[in-house]
Parts: C-alpha cells; structure tokens; sequence
C-alpha cells in the first residue's frame, strides 16, 4: 500500500504530574529494567543502587521519561503476576523519586492493579504493551488515574506472538487498529493517548521495516508516536549480530523514525538518541 499526503508531525504536549511535556521537539525515554532476562544485558538492573544509579545516568544523559519494567516481554518471556510485578516495581519508583524527586516515570505494565499502585506511588505515566487486551480493567483504571497512557500495538502475547505472525497490509492494519483504539481510549476519558506501533511485538523482520518505512501513515490516529526500536532484532538479525552491537544501527532506526514524526524515542543509550533528535529537528529548523 502507498500512503501519500499524509500528515506532517503534529505538536502535542502531554500532562504528567501536573506538568506540561511539550513533544513538539521529540523526547526520549530511558530504558530501565528490574528484571534478569531482558533482551538487552545493558539495560538489565535488580538491586536498588543499581537502579539509581542508572536512572542517575539516564537523567544526566537528558532522559524525559525513565520507562521502568519488572518483566521481560522478548518473545517466549515467562509471564510474572501483578503481586511480583508490583513488588519489583514499588521500591524502585520510591527509591528513585527519593533521589530525584523531579523524574517522570513511565511504568511498563499490562495489570491495572500494577498500574494504579505505581502512579500512587509517585509514577507519572503507564506504558501498557497490550493497549489494554490484556487487562479489562487497565483503560478505566488508566482514565481514573489521569495519566498519558500509551497503548502498544501487539499481534497475540509475548509467548505467541513471534508464532508465524501474519498480516495482509501491515500498516494499514495497524493504523486501523490505533484508529479505534485511541477512540476506545478517549471514550474511556484518558486525556493523554500515545501510540507504539510494537516492533517485534507479532511482526516479522520485513513487517517491522514496512511499518518504520511508513510510520507517517500513523499520525492518521490523531496522537504521539513513540518509536520502540532501540536494538532490537529488527536490527541485529538483519546485521548478523547481537543486541550488544546494536548501537549503531538503533542510531540509523532512531533517525529514521525521526524523519517519519516520532514525538518519544524508547532507547537503552539516551545519549546516542539524544543526539539524533538534535541532528533532526536542526535539519527541520532550517527547512523552516
């Protein structure tokens, strides 16, 4: 399918704690996980000084949000219940608010449970990998709390979804999707929609370049586009490498969904991401 003439990148601004978020500039989020078998080695954190610690260096490094996760979702990840979720996650939100009270923390979570807890706790946003498919309770309970709630795309479950995933149109089939969730999202009453289009949630190496290739088509929706991408297997199965090579080319996706209007990059090196945004959006400055 070809998308032509569709929408230039909006400006949106998103409310977390009370503050404005202007995304007119496209932020990152850092990548912070309290668990032993994420993907990615690097971003892999569990006692509580590790955890400030990196959340200190993502800050430092220019971090809007900090995304906090306390279980993989790589295909095949085995589950862990709402009770060790939270348990996990609760005193990594206290101990790094305690430090550095400022931070925006984005809780990666599928349990409404988990998510309220969280927010309670101090956490300003819900990143939500099942767009709330997962957990009945996770849109109302998203428009309760009055936070930005972002709802990934996801074709089956972490424990299926690389299981020969198939589309007929990949983007025009996600686009369709987010067209009604985001309204399913708005009727709930949460203000502060973002959508993630799931690389490697349920799509094939050329699924995940067709839908980066055409992530334009997405602004159709109506809200904020983050990219998900950084060194992810997209990247390194293509390259014949590993997720700890990956760097360089994350840089490469990153720009590339710069390019195409993403307003939130999600990446493991907020430093590298952060110099993309500045490469882009000086480009953009001069075109202006």
């Amino acid at each position: 399918m070809k998308f032509k003439n569709t929408l230039l990148h909006k400006d949106f601004t998103i409310c977390c704690r009370g503050k404005l978020v202007d995304l007119s500039t496209p932020a990152v989020m850092g990548i912070i996980n309290i668990t032993d078998d994420s993907f990615y080695a690097g971003s892999r954190t569990r006692a509580l000084h590790q955890v400030v610690e990196r959340a200190g260096a993502l800050l430092e490094q220019g971090a809007a949000f900090l995304d906090i996760g306390a279980q993989s979702t790589r295909p095949g990840a085995v589950t862990v219940g709402a009770a060790e979720e939270a348990e996990r996650l609760l005193p990594a939100i206290h101990a790094i608010l305690h430090h550095y009270p400022e931070a925006l923390l984005s809780i990666d979570t599928f349990y409404a449970a988990v998510a309220e807890k969280c927010v309670h706790a101090g956490a300003a946003m819900i990143n939500d990998i099942s767009a709330g498919e997962m957990d009945a309770a996770m849109l109302p309970t998203a428009a309760s709390l009055q936070v930005p709630y972002i709802a990934m795309h996801m074709q089956g479950t972490p424990a299926t979804m690389q299981h020969n995933p198939q589309y007929e149109d990949v983007t025009q089939e996600v686009l369709d999707y987010f067209i009604r969730k985001v309204q399913q999202c708005r009727e709930a009453g949460i203000n502060d929609v973002i959508i993630d289009p799931g690389f490697g949630f349920g799509k094939t190496l050329a699924h995940n370049h067709i839908l980066l290739q055409q992530l334009d088509a997405l602004h159709l929706a109506g809200a904020p586009i983050l990219a998900g991408v950084s060194r992810k297997s997209m990247i390194y199965k293509l390259l014949g490498n590993t997720p700890a090579d990956a760097l360089n080319g994350t840089t490469v996706l990153h720009t590339m969904a710069l390019l195409k209007g993403a307003a939130i990059l999600r990446a493991h090196d907020v430093k590298e991401a952060l110099e993309c945004v500045r490469i882009v959006s000086y480009q953009r400055s001069l075109q202006l």
